[in-house]
Order: structure tokens, then sequence, then C-alpha cells
């Protein structure tokens, strides 16, 4: 990851623009200093941090995970998602059985809502994460259970939750098998 095409150097592009050294992030987004030196190395935490550090860095979630190009529609056929995100599942080591991303409105200019296809791999073991906003999930493809707050909801292909962000939440596969979710996310600038 070293083009400015990638979430890592556009976080670290965006805090040098505005002359700001990586601790000073840390302290204005409360996310740990250790975790903005292994984002701005390449890794994807979950989505929780890069809400603090694009309202910090005053951006929306969109412009760090993709390029705002295009003001007009965004057309993204079947075959053509954008190499998708793979979230950790644990913050503080980088792994690969998190949840994998694929941005479905790459280069929206001004977006306000970040529509992912989301992939829950069976057996990840993904930290609960609380950020402002709102999210809606359509379960496309097996079962999971959103973990929301002290409740839980097991959910099948064709069912949807809409909830707010705030709450601790994370989503897991069930039945012994990899899950795809269809996912809204609106975060306030």
């Amino acid at each position: 990851m070293k083009s400015d095409t990638n979430p890592a150097q556009r976080i670290k592009t965006l805090r040098e623009t505005y002359g700001m050294s990586q601790e000073e992030l840390a302290d204005r987004s409360a996310v740990p200093l250790e975790l903005i030196k292994k984002i701005e190395e390449g890794m994807i935490p979950d989505l929780a941090p890069l809400v603090k550090i694009a309202r910090t860095l005053g951006v929306r979630l969109g412009t760090i995970l993709d390029e705002d190009r295009e003001l007009g529609p965004v057309l993204t056929r079947k075959g053509e998602t954008p190499e998708h995100l793979t979230f950790t599942a644990n913050q503080s080591t980088v792994r690969t059985d998190g949840l994998r991303y694929s941005v479905l409105a790459p280069g929206k200019a001004g977006r306000h809502m970040e529509p992912f296809l989301i992939e829950v791999p069976y057996g990840s073991d993904m930290l609960r994460s609380s950020h402002e906003g709102e999210e809606f999930f359509y379960v496309l493809q097996g079962k999971i259970r959103l973990e929301y707050g002290t409740l839980s909801y097991e959910m099948s292909e064709g069912d949807s939750i809409y909830y707010d962000s705030m709450v601790p939440h994370r989503a897991v596969a069930l039945g012994g098998q990899d899950a795809k979710v269809l996912a809204v996310v609106y975060t306030p600038v």
C-alpha cells in the first residue's frame, strides 16, 4: 500500500496537509497513537477508529476509504466491485479473518451514506464496534447474529435491521458458513 489510492496513505496525506503529527491526531481523535501508526502502515481496523479519524480531519468516511471523483451517479456493475478492505478482528494485531468490506459506490463525491457489501467469515471474532451514525443491514446470503448492546438478533437471508451505531455492535456468521450482507452506513461529518 504505497500509493495515495489507499486508506493508509490518504489518512497520512490529510494529516500532513493539516500540519498534524500522529500524536496530535491521536489526541484529537481519541484513537490510540499505536493504532494511528498501524493504520498509516496499512492496517485497517474496524470502522469506529476510521470514523473518529475522518471526523477529526474534517472529511467523510468515504474520503478515507476511496477517492471522491464523480459528482453524478456512480454505477457499479456486477463483477466490477473494487477490491475489498479487510477490517481486522482485533485492533492490536493484523489478521486476515476479519470482515471483508467492498465499497459499492467508489468515487462518489459528496455522499452521505456508505454502501458496502460485507462478507462475514464463519469463525471470525470481531470486537464490538461503536461510532456515531446509523447502519442498515440486509442479509443476502447465510445467517448472522447481530449483537447489539445487550440484545442479540439472529437473521437469515432477506432479513434486515436498522440501528443506531453508537451502541456497541458486531455481526457473527452462523450455521458453519460465511454470510454476505448489504450494509449502508451513515456517519455525520
